[in-house]
């Protein structure tokens, strides 16, 4: 364990920072925002008084409008009932589905509301029979959860697994996909947009064209993507696309959606368990499926957290993901190359294209004591593990590694002021071993 015998606390500050050189300044012309904006969005963000975070890949700070919006719905469901509550409310519940489709460029109709990401991802896996010998075409930095998942299904039902391999530069290489997906036995092909250990964003849309072209179902998974990257789903072919709301998008925890497309819909397409939400008893021996999405949701609802999801998809859509995405990349950059020109400090992110996740390994440090060494400095961040991306981080000798998440309502100052504590982490360490 480091510790640190002292430091400068932590102050949540919109100030000027260090000059950036020639490659930032370039990197970050298309996402200056106006200090005027920064500072509301900062105002409106009561975390950033109190933390530098920079966890936003696991759990963002929401902003007021949704903790208002959590905070006065379940006050009325202490004051009228929680049924009630929610039957005073429909409205604004019916708005949720509409503003949730607008972030993925979707009908209300295609959306599901369910508690979290693998939720949606569990629904949509269940609503295909497999069988002995079929195949799930995935990729090698797809999320641990799905990938333990995909290990049960051939393990329960004598499902094969192939992953795909990646390009030189890194991320999911599409011909890779195309040749594994071209098996007449294949029946789902599965990506994570975004993986949770790695900046990296692999190529979904095209996946999406390899799988149109061969008729295979495809399932996407945006759990980091949503509130980061603009999505529409219609380029991205995709027949599901699950997501959370915590995360980039910053919504509450414990609610998240999928979405299903209209030829999922269309082939009948329904989860395995599927609940009294989703279908009606007609008769003894039959039942009927709804329409619309609603098949993979369950009559349970925390409606609290349904409507601060349909506050953050607003707060998101009026800020403009492709103005806050932007920004919260250049912020990702900036960290990297400072953190590159650290010793024994390795950024690990790879691909064509990297987005506001940074991983990077420290020598001989765990990470998950560097995470508990800046928490103490009151900064956010979280530790990677090897199983957590087992197939990526053995083949790069990593043990561990620290995730670093800026978001559009970080400044640079906390970028910098997170690179400088890696620093002295590793000059303590390096002090204590030498």
């Amino acid at each position: 364990m480091i510790n640190f015998a002292s430091h400068q606390p932590w102050t949540a500050q919109v100030t000027s920072s260090p000059p950036l050189s020639s490659h930032e300044a370039s990197g970050m012309t298309n996402s200056a925002v106006g200090a005027d904006q920064l500072a509301q969005w900062r105002r409106e963000t009561p975390g950033c008084a109190n933390r530098n975070h920079m966890n936003n890949a696991g759990a963002a700070l929401a902003p007021q409008p949704v903790l208002d919006t959590c905070i006065e719905h379940l006050q009325l469901e202490a004051e009228i009932g929680a049924y009630e509550a929610a039957d005073a409310r429909r409205d604004e519940v019916d708005q949720t589905y509409r503003d949730v489709s607008a972030l993925v460029g979707a009908r209300p109709d295609n959306i599901a509301l369910v508690a979290n990401a693998t939720a949606a991802f569990i629904q949509a896996m269940s609503s295909f029979d497999f069988a002995p010998g079929d195949v799930i075409v995935t990729t090698r930095a797809d999320y641990t959860s799905y990938q333990i998942t995909f290990l049960s299904l051939a393990k329960r039902l004598g499902v094969r697994i192939e992953h795909a391999e990646d390009l030189p530069e890194g991320g999911v290489d599409p011909d890779s996909v195309r040749k594994l997906a071209r098996d007449p036995k294949c029946r789902l092909v599965h990506v994570s947009w975004v993986p949770t250990h790695s900046g990296i964003i692999q190529d979904a849309e095209s996946v999406g064209d390899v799988c149109d072209d061969l008729g295979v179902p495809y399932l996407l998974d945006a759990c980091q993507a949503v509130g980061q990257i603009p999505i529409d789903v219609n380029r991205l072919k995709c027949d599901y696309l699950s997501a959370t709301a915590r995360k980039f998008l910053r919504g509450p925890r414990g609610v998240g959606f999928l979405y299903a497309s209209d030829r999922a819909l269309a082939r009948g397409d329904h989860p395995l368990f599927v609940d009294m939400r989703g279908a009606k008893w007609i008769a003894p021996d039959e039942y009927e499926i709804a329409q619309t999405a609603i098949r993979y949701e369950d009559w349970e609802f925390s409606y609290a957290l349904v409507l601060g999801l349909g506050a953050a998809a607003r707060y998101a859509l009026q800020a403009g993901i492709d103005v806050t995405g932007d920004r919260a990349f250049a912020l990702a950059r900036r960290a990297r190359e400072r953190l590159s020109a650290l010793p024994g400090v390795h950024v690990l992110d790879g691909g064509r294209q990297q987005c506001a996740i940074v991983t990077a390994s420290v020598d001989n440090l765990d990470a998950r004591d560097l995470v508990k060494d800046l928490s103490r400095q009151r900064i956010n961040t979280a530790a990677s593990l090897k199983w957590y991306g087992l197939l990526d981080f053995t083949e790069k000798h990593v043990e561990s590694a620290i995730r670093i998440s800026p978001h559009y309502y970080n400044t640079e100052e906390e970028v910098d002021l997170v690179v400088n504590a890696v620093g002295r982490a590793v000059h303590a360490r390096a002090g204590s071993t030498g």
